[in-house]
């Protein structure tokens, strides 16, 4: 049934190679083109508070589903299970959350930089801290987004000398800068459309192809629950690593904070004109997150399927022990020429949207808190030069933290809460007490943003108690907060 493999190439044809040049060369011209349209410095970073809700929400969609996300839902499917995916099912009540209690707070303060809401709150203080921890959450991102997509997913489809990593780590970053650097938001949201439907398309043929040779589309679904994959529960449990309540209160606690906190996605609000229209594109972005969920899952089903029916091209190795490596290599050698180099435009494309966002974000954050806070009277025409330049400079630190990540021991869904989601619930400790506390004090909230961060990472790296890595992020966000209105309300009495 599977003859067909051997009538495709075990390496990337030339057309696979003009492909992935005319994509590398698109995605410049779209930067060219937009920099002459950036004026000042809020068309560049805000696009001039007048984007609209379609487009800023796809952006924001594409930006948060990066190539992590594009390997580790099929590999967890493979190792794991669909249990991870019942995550999805808490989308209706973080809707609520973060459309009518979080967006509505944000857009009433017009800032440009998420963390001015801190000191204007809180305190200069507050406002540096949460400035250090999305510069630390979004640097390591983004250095975990180049080691996934070179050392990972590219590595296991062309099979190139690893000497050659840091080369081609270092063209990805670089092509990403220029137009990142050239267009402003309104670049990175153009291209963040164009990414997110190669690499969704990518996807979707995939499925299609191994559907088509199996001969229907019910072959992808086991006829039996693998003996790998973890039993299947509904609770919470704190010592599982997958049950469908666990999979629920990490999505819940993840989307709440990253749109509560991220400069990320409260740059993407701020840049529209008014809170109806913000909620649209959040909206908008959670209904293509759960169409790339639903698709990744079945890619991971379809991979499953696939390799298990070829045990040949697994090496002698286990397949639970690849699971994170096999839909790249299917690329390879399940797809045709010019197609293969399409979908891996597509992998390519997952990081750079997420990597034209970060930079973007990262630079106007260390200009706005960093640089102007302490500056009398900065000049419009420097500041955009400056942002550029920063630009520069977060690529040659991203590429240089990306080489450290390997040393992160897990699969992908491990390497991502433990690195990449280590200050997503502290961040969002400081915007709580800020937006939603009146009593909340600067000393009480430092410090409780200081208790959530020492939380974190002893659940995260040294296993405090034996809790799964899915539960650092809720213990961390409840201890913060409770350390944070504790210290908060013992100031305020002291103070009386």
């Amino acid at each position: 049934m599977f003859s067909f493999l051997q009538t495709f190439p075990i390496s990337l044809s030339s057309l696979d190679w003009v492909v992935l040049c005319m994509y590398g060369a698109g995605m410049l011209g779209i930067g060219w083109y937009y920099q002459r349209k950036n004026k000042t410095k809020e068309e560049y970073l805000l696009g001039g508070r007048k984007m609209k809700s379609t487009s800023v929400g796809i952006s924001l969609f594409a930006t948060l589903l990066s190539t992590l996300s594009y390997l580790t839902y099929p590999g967890e499917m493979i190792q794991h299970g669909p249990i991870i995916f019942a995550g999805s099912l808490a989308f209706p009540l973080v809707y609520f959350i973060v459309g009518w209690w979080i967006i509505p707070a944000i857009m009433k303060t017009g800032v440009t930089s998420a963390y001015e809401i801190l000191e204007q709150k809180l305190g200069l203080s507050v406002r540096l801290l949460g400035t250090v921890m999305f510069l630390s959450l979004r640097l390591l991102w983004m250095a975990t987004i180049i080691y996934v997509t070179v050392d990972v997913a590219l590595y296991s489809v062309i099979q190139f000398n690893k000497a050659y990593v840091p080369l081609i780590a270092a063209l990805l970053t670089v092509v990403t800068i220029i137009y990142t650097t050239m267009g402003g938001l309104k670049a990175v949201v153009v291209t963040d459309i164009i990414q997110s439907a190669i690499f969704l398309g990518g996807a979707l043929l995939s499925v299609m192809v191994v559907c088509w040779h199996f001969g229907s589309v019910s072959a992808i679904i086991p006829k039996q629950w693998p003996q790998h994959w973890n039993t299947f529960k509904v609770g919470f449990d704190p010592l599982q690593r997958t049950t469908m309540a666990n999979a629920m209160l990490s999505v819940l606690v993840w989307y709440v904070c990253t749109n509560g906190s991220d400069q990320i996605a409260v740059q993407r609000y701020l840049a529209t004109p008014d809170v109806k229209t913000a909620r649209r594109s959040f909206k908008i972005a959670m209904l293509s997150d759960v169409f790339a969920s639903t698709l990744l899952a079945l890619v991971g089903l379809s991979m499953l399927a696939y390799f298990t029916n070829n045990a040949s091209l697994l090496n002698g190795k286990p397949i639970v022990d690849q699971a994170d490596t096999l839909f790249p290599r299917f690329i390879l050698i399940g797809l045709p020429a010019g197609i293969s180099g399409l979908v891996i435009a597509g992998l390519m494309a997952a990081a750079m949207s997420s990597l034209s966002s970060g930079l973007n974000s990262v630079s106007s954050v260390v200009s706005e808190d960093l640089i102007n806070r302490f500056r009398e009277n900065p000049r419009k025409e420097d500041t955009l030069r400056q942002i550029k330049r920063l630009s520069f400079v977060t690529g040659i630190v991203i590429l240089l933290l990306s080489f450290i990540i390997a040393g992160v021991q897990g699969n992908l869904l491990d390497i991502i809460m433990k690195v990449v989601n280590l200050f997503v619930a502290p961040l969002f400790v400081l915007f709580f007490m800020a937006l939603f506390v009146p009593f909340a004090t600067e000393r009480g909230t430092f410090l409780g943003g200081l208790m959530s961060v020492g939380v974190a990472i002893a659940i995260a790296f040294w296993g405090v108690f034996g809790i799964t890595v899915l539960w650092f992020m809720p213990i961390a966000l409840i201890a913060g907060i409770i350390s944070a209105l504790l210290f908060s309300y013992l100031e305020s009495v002291w103070r009386k």
